[in-house]
C-alpha cells in the first residue's frame, strides 16, 4: 500500500473543516477535553464516506499520560481489534534494526547474502525491452546489488506485488516476490513504495534468527511493551473479540480476511491503545538506541519521503510528526507522533479509505499544531 503523502492544504481549509460541532466527551474514564480533532472526526463519516471513525490521542505528562478518545458512526469502540495494514512495516523495521544493533546483520548486506539466488534478473540476449524504456523502469532487480537498507527505505527498485493482487489474494512470501518480479521495476536508489521490500525483510529475519518475523516481533516488541491487543494472525481469518465490522468502499463486509494477502508488509492486528503505546515507546527510545533511532528517521536515501518503517509529515504550523499509515481491505489506520513520542494520535476508519483526502492532513494539523487540551 503506497504511503499517503497528501500535501497539507492551506490553513483556511483546516479552519473550515473545524466548523463541525464537537463530539460528546469520552466516558472511558481517561481525562478528556473536546477539541478541534473531535470536530474534524465526524467529517470522516459525513464527508469521507466511512461507516465509522475513531481516534485516540495521548500526551505524556510527567510519569503518566493523558488520553482523549472520540468516535463517530455506529459499531466502533475504543477496545476494538482491527487490521492495521502497512503499520506492520514499522514493527518489522524495528526487528531488523535491533538485529543490526546486535551485529547479526548489517544494513549494507545484500539481499543475496541472506537469500542467495532469490533475486536474479532473467537472462536476456539484448538491451532493455522497448516497453521498459518507454516506462522509464530501472534495471531488472538483482539481489547481489540490493541492500537491506534499500529494502527498509523503499529505494530497492523492486515493484509492488500488490499492484497485481490489490491486497486480496493470499500468497506465500516466495510467491509474492515471484509475482513482483514479473512487473516493470522502478529505479534503484529512488523512493518507490513497495510492499515487496518488507516481504523480503520478513524472509531475512527468518534466515538470520531461525524464527518468523512474527515470533521475533512478539519477543522483542509486543511482550516487552505489554501490547495485549496486538498479534500476527498468520492464516487466521477472524479478528479477536471485541471487534466491529470492516467494509470495502462498495459496502461489502470483509471482516473475515486471510492476512496472507499482505504478510510481513501488512498482517498486523492491533488496537488504538496499543498503537499509541508502540509509537510512543519507539520514538521515546524504549526499543532502539539513539543511534539506531536516528538511522530509522534518516530520510535522505528516500529523498525526504521515508525513513525506515517511518515517514515524516510536516504540518502547516511547522511541526513535523512521525509515524505510518496502514490500509488493508476494510480498514484504514494512521498513527502520528511528535519526534520524542510525547504526543501521539491514532485514528481509524472501518473502510479502506476516505473519499476526501483533505481530511487526514486536517486532522493531524488540528491535533498537533499548538493548542491546549
Amino acid at each position: 500500500m503506497p504511503t499517503l503523502r497528501t500535501v497539507l492544504s492551506i490553513p483556511v481549509l483546516v479552519a473550515a473543516l473545524l466548523l463541525s460541532p464537537a463530539l460528546s466527551p469520552d466516558t472511558s474514564g481517561t481525562a478528556t477535553t473536546a477539541g478541534s480533532t473531535d470536530a474534524v472526526l465526524p467529517r470522516l463519516v459525513t464527508g469521507g464516506g466511512a461507516p465509522a471513525a475513531a481516534l485516540l490521542a495521548q500526551i505524556r505528562t510527567g510519569p503518566g499520560r493523558v488520553s482523549r478518545y472520540a468516535d463517530t458512526g455506529p459499531g466502533i469502540a475504543r477496545t476494538d481489534h482491527f487490521r492495521a495494514g502497512s503499520i506492520t512495516k514499522t514493527f518489522v523495521a524495528v526487528v531488523v534494526l535491533q538485529l543490526a544493533a546486535e551485529h547479526r546483520l548489517s544494513l549494507d548486506d545484500t539481499v543475496d547474502r541472506h537469500l542467495p539466488g532469490l533475486l536474479r534478473p532473467a537472462r536476456t540476449s539484448g538491451p532493455r525491452s522497448r516497453s521498459q524504456s518507454r516506462s522509464g523502469s530501472g534495471s531488472p532487480p538483482d539481489g547481489r546489488h540490493i541492500t537491506l537498507r534499500q529494502l527498509l527505505s523503499h529505494t530497492s527498485g523492486l515493484p509492488d506485488f500488490t499492484q497485481v493482487t490489490a491486497g486480496t489474494v493470499p500468497l506465500t512470501p516466495p510467491q509474492a516476490v515471484g509475482l513482483a518480479l514479473t512487473l516493470p521495476p522502478a529505479r534503484r536508489g529512488h523512493y518507490s513504495y513497495s510492499s515487496t521490500n518488507y516481504v523480503l525483510l520478513g524472509m531475512v529475519i527468518r534466515q538470520v534468527t531461525g524464527h518468523s518475523y512474527a515470533a521475533e516481533a512478539e519477543r522483542r516488541i509486543i511482550a516487552p511493551l505489554g501490547l495485549a491487543g496486538t498479534s500476527f494472525p498468520g492464516s487466521s481469518r477472524s479478528l479477536p473479540a471485541p471487534h466491529g465490522h470492516a467494509f470495502t468502499a462498495d459496502g461489502s463486509d470483509v471482516t473475515e480476511l486471510d492476512p496472507r494477502v499482505a504478510g510481513a508488509a501488512g498482517e498486523l492486528v492491533t488496537t488504538l491503545d496499543d498503537l499509541d503505546r508502540f509509537y510512543a515507546a519507539l520514538l521515546g527510545g524504549e526499543l532502539l538506541t539513539p543511534h539506531w533511532l536516528r538511522e530509522m528517521k534518516d530520510t535522505r536515501a528516500a529523498q525526504g519521503e521515508y525513513g525506515m518503517g517511518l515517514y515524516p509529515a510536516r504540518l502547516p504550523c511547522g511541526v513535523t510528526v512521525w509515524g505510518h499509515n496502514g490500509r488493508i481491505s476494510g480498514s484504514y489506520v494512521r498513527t502520528a507522533a511528535t519526534a520524542d513520542g510525547g504526543h501521539v494520535l491514532t485514528f481509524r476508519v472501518s473502510t479502506d479509505a476516505t473519499a476526501d483526502t483533505r481530511l487526514e492532513p486536517a486532522l493531524l494539523a488540528a491535533e498537533f499544531c499548538p493548542r491546549t487540551w
